[in-house]
């Protein structure tokens, strides 16, 4: 029978009681109808899972009782941060997702010339916590430990100027370089992916002059939530997860 996973923010210890946060045990009472007695597994930010029994299950709360560790997940060959122009709803939510399940460890969301979407501070602070619930929720789904950061929405230079001595590279169709022509990351890796309609050229030189590497992964002209996820499947076989 599935053991259903679930992220709570609680330091996990053998034999704790917490209570879980309101999303969790809204989905354990009204979604999944769980009852006490039944076994979860949980985990935080340490990359720690362990065993639990819900011991109280109602509208008001639900509370569990934490066992054994049962598993850990080891940190990742390859750190992978991906800097991704901020599209519209379901094509910037499909990608996060996505991407969390092929192993990035953070996303930055920017602002690039071409971005369609207009976000004021309100708005860009209601999209953070939205992209952060997808992001937790696919490490529930995906069976992930560790939970990606995912950063507040930036500008475009600010972006390219906190790579922090990644490899960093560009996704870009026009380049003579691919993944293979380049360097192998030491232990972490950059990605820069423009919005619906790309980067434009000044935006490209720029993320050049920084430091960056256009790459191309083949002949063909990917959309913005198709680029991430093949670009992070490609270097986690060149370089990651999949290396060994």
């Amino acid at each position: 029978m599935r053991i259903h996973r679930f992220f709570t923010s609680h330091p996990l210890q053998n034999g704790l009681q917490i209570t879980l946060e309101e999303e969790p045990s809204h989905h354990i009472n009204q979604v999944l109808r769980l009852r006490a007695g039944d076994n979860v597994a949980l985990f935080n930010t340490d990359g720690e899972e362990y065993g639990a029994t819900l011991t109280q299950v109602s509208k008001q709360k639900v509370t569990a009782t934490i066992g054994e560790p049962i598993r850990h997940e080891a940190k990742s060959n390859l750190v992978i941060h991906l800097i991704l122009g901020i599209s519209r709803g379901e094509r910037m939510d499909f990608a996060i997702q996505k991407a969390t399940e092929l192993g990035v460890n953070r996303i930055t969301p920017v602002f690039t010339d071409r971005c369609v979407v207009k976000l004021n501070e309100t708005k860009s602070t209601r999209r953070l916590v939205h992209w952060r619930r997808i992001v937790i929720n696919a490490c529930e789904q995906s069976g992930r430990c560790r939970i990606p950061v995912v950063d507040k929405p930036v500008e475009y230079g600010s972006a390219l100027s906190s790579k922090e001595g990644a490899t960093t590279i560009l996704l870009d169709h026009r380049s003579r370089f691919t993944l293979h022509q380049i360097d192998a990351p030491q232990t972490s890796l950059s990605i820069l992916i423009g919005p619906e309609g790309g980067l434009t050229s000044n935006e490209r030189q720029l993320a050049i002059q920084k430091g960056f590497i256009g790459v191309r992964l083949g002949p063909r002209i990917m959309r913005t939530e198709t680029a991430p996820l093949a670009t992070i499947a490609a270097v986690q076989t060149l370089w990651g997860d999949f290396s060994d």
